[in-house]
């Protein structure tokens, strides 16, 4: 099989936001997401390269997608016109917004699924861990502009997976209970069949194999459905990062884009230079992609090839500080500053832990914990 890698500028990234719909009152999900959806479409009509809002594959979820940009800015401000609009009609709706990995104990059997054929396929396939999915996340897409360079940079990325995930982690709870890990979205999503890890490929062509293996066997139907956690995405010729849970916050959302897009500008420079990117061993990237779903921030990870191990804090303060140059040409310096500010501040999963705590551990306590992440996402939206 061949796959066409599109021609895309180096660099220049678009971000895709998913978001869950919760009724006010008993703050559970919501199912309302088809007539919300034809209002937002309606105002943002869909094309390509445009910024939009599409479903998924749950009728509680709206996910806002923004046009490609150079600038992390540019991006996050289309979204927050595009959020500003979704508030809106939410609340004309009667519900609100969240943006969490997950919700804190709704469950699966009141949930719709969105009718067409790609969504039908998934759930008849995976039944029930696919309708187990109520699951929210954050994908960047970064341009990359030569498609021999997409594989090493995915391997280099892997070994930030455990920062992507800590920073991000927002899923501490499912189905009403405290599961004990910060992101627990993390390890419901690889229960998929093709999601998880990606497949450990040396070259674009050992690619183009696993893709079409994959698809005589009917794992996949077509090459979007490898569900993988950093993916190359060879129709918007971009490298697709998927590790994140979802955010209450355009403030987060501008630091995860500003990091991953420095991070893949970063790997384009070292190979300009013609250096060797990292790579971590898969038992290694597998290690600590359990540890940060486990211990978010406070986790220990594996860094190098040889074992090395350090606090996931002091990694992320290394990283910073070699990408600082990057950001300052990327025009991200506030987005990427806002990093450090979510490790002395905590996460989204560690300020729902503590009012989960602080108010008793009750479904009147995870009732609050809804209403938290929805006045943030309102306050971050509307300024």
């Amino acid at each position: 099989m061949t796959i066409d890698f599109a021609r895309s500028p180096r660099s220049t990234l678009g971000i895709e936001w998913e978001l869950a719909l919760v009724d006010p009152v008993s703050r559970s999900l919501a199912n309302t997401a088809p007539p919300i959806l034809a209002e937002l479409e309606r105002r943002w009509p869909p094309s390509p390269g445009a910024p939009q809002a599409t479903s998924e594959l749950l009728q509680n979820t709206v996910e806002l997608v923004s046009a490609p940009h150079r600038r992390v800015g540019e991006a996050i401000g289309e979204l927050r016109l595009l959020a500003a609009d979704l508030l809106d009609q939410a609340r004309a709706h009667g519900v609100r917004v969240i943006g969490t990995g997950s919700h804190p104990f709704s469950r699966w059997e009141d949930q719709l699924i969105t009718p067409g054929e790609r969504y039908g396929r998934f759930v008849e396939r995976t039944q029930w861990w696919g309708r187990n999915m109520l699951i929210w996340g954050v994908h960047v897409h970064v341009g990359i502009d030569r498609r021999e360079r997409v594989i090493p940079t995915l391997h280099t990325l892997l070994t930030y997976q455990p920062v992507f995930q800590a920073l991000s982690a927002s899923s501490p709870f499912w189905a009403g209970e405290a599961t004990g890990y910060r992101s627990n979205r993390t390890l419901m999503f690889q229960q998929l069949p093709s999601a998880g890890l990606p497949a450990h490929v040396e070259s674009w062509e050992d690619f183009e194999r696993v893709i079409e293996d994959l698809t005589r066997t009917g794992v996949i139907a077509e090459p979007t459905e490898a569900r993988w956690d950093v993916r190359p995405a060879p129709r918007w010729g971009t490298i697709e990062v998927r590790f994140c849970d979802g955010s209450s916050s355009l403030e987060t959302l501008g630091a995860l884009a500003a990091l991953t897009q420095c991070l893949v500008e970063d790997c384009a420079r070292r190979l300009d230079r013609g250096e060797t990117l990292p790579l971590l061993p898969p038992w290694f990237a597998r290690e600590n992609k359990w540890r940060a779903a486990r211990f978010g921030l406070d986790a220990e990870v594996i860094y190098d090839a040889a074992g090395s191990q350090a606090r996931l804090r002091d990694r992320v303060s290394v990283l910073l500080d070699r990408l600082a140059p990057v950001a300052v040409d990327l025009g991200c310096v506030d987005e990427l500053e806002q990093v450090a500010r979510i490790v002395e501040s905590g996460t989204s999963a560690d300020r729902q832990l503590e009012t989960y705590s602080r108010l008793g551990g009750t479904l009147d306590a995870l009732r609050a914990v809804v209403d938290s992440e929805a006045d943030a996402f309102e306050r971050s939206v509307r300024g």
